[in-house]
């Protein structure tokens, strides 16, 4: 018999400061059976931190080689954003890089870069990459349940997250695909 998905339910007061974006988002997140619970989180984070109209999560789900696992579309249904999870192969970033704004959200930058060195990469210097520290996924994963309230905020290149009474903390700054 196949596994089925968990369903995670997240409130999220977001307050993204550098970017001028404060709304309370009510998130439904399913959680494949083979997706680890940090894995999920760097999704829910990278969802929240690029907030805007026209994002989605992918329909096709994670396994999806074409659709990104977040993306955002404007009124008329194109693909403006393309936003990844952990190491996404070359030819796959230089695939999105040629059909929109491509920002990947990574517990592991240096096998990002190890996976992608001296490949063809298209604006290989545009896309925005944004580690996040796995110790700081830990943490939160320790927190978290399947139903969460988190409060968001990301301030002068730091994240603040409050779960469960907790106040967690770790820097959050673009990184290059190209040099660590």
């Amino acid at each position: 018999m196949a596994l089925t998905a968990t369903m995670h339910h997240f409130e999220v007061a977001l307050s993204d400061v550098d970017r001028s974006v404060y709304e309370t988002l009510d998130l439904r997140v399913a959680q494949h059976p083979s997706e680890t619970t940090r894995w999920l989180l760097t999704r829910t984070l990278a969802y929240c931190l690029s907030y805007e109209e026209g994002i989605a999560f992918s329909k096709g789900g994670l396994s999806s080689t074409d659709e990104p696992p977040i993306s955002v579309r404007d009124g008329t249904g194109r693909l403006v954003w393309w936003i990844d999870i952990g190491a996404p192969s070359a030819e796959r970033l230089h695939k999105a890089a040629k059909a929109a704004k491509v920002a990947v959200y990574t517990h592991d930058p240096a096998q990002l870069r190890r996976q992608t060195a001296g490949q063809t990469i298209y604006k290989a210097d545009a896309i925005d990459v944004w580690p996040i520290d796995p110790a700081f996924l830990d943490a939160l994963a320790a927190k978290v349940d399947r139903r969460t309230r988190l409060e968001l905020t990301r301030t002068d290149g730091a994240l603040y997250v409050t779960v469960g009474g907790a106040a967690l903390e770790t820097s959050l700054a673009r990184a290059s695909i190209m040099t660590d």
